[in-house]
């Protein structure tokens, strides 16, 4: 009888946890997470992104209320050359379907 192969260990590309697989099997043995490093090295830190992150938050705020303020004069003056464009080239008649090609 011939001797069963040993388990191999596999990375996953994702999330770069290893597993280690039993060929005969073909199962998950174990499963190995991997290190995740710490995203603040301190509270200080971390309270300093969490201000960074509410100025810019709030500045984008601002700049969209200012941008909703501004979107009625923008919408009316699409609309005054769409009829300006309207007025200088008239319509030609009834439109040419695909099927009154055929």
């Amino acid at each position: 009888m011939p001797k069963p192969a040993p388990p191999f260990e596999v990375t996953c590309p994702c999330c770069h946890a290893v597993l280690k697989v039993d060929p005969g099997t073909q199962a998950v043995i174990s499963h190995t997470a991997p290190v995740h490093p710490k995203t603040f090295a301190d509270i200080e830190a971390a309270a300093k992104a969490m201000k960074e992150q509410d100025s810019r938050r709030d500045s984008i705020f601002r700049q969209s209320v200012e941008a909703q303020k501004h979107a009625s004069d923008l919408l009316e003056k699409k609309f005054q050359e769409a009829v300006k464009k309207a007025k200088e080239s008239p319509d030609t008649g009834k439109p040419i379907r695909d099927w009154d090609l055929e």
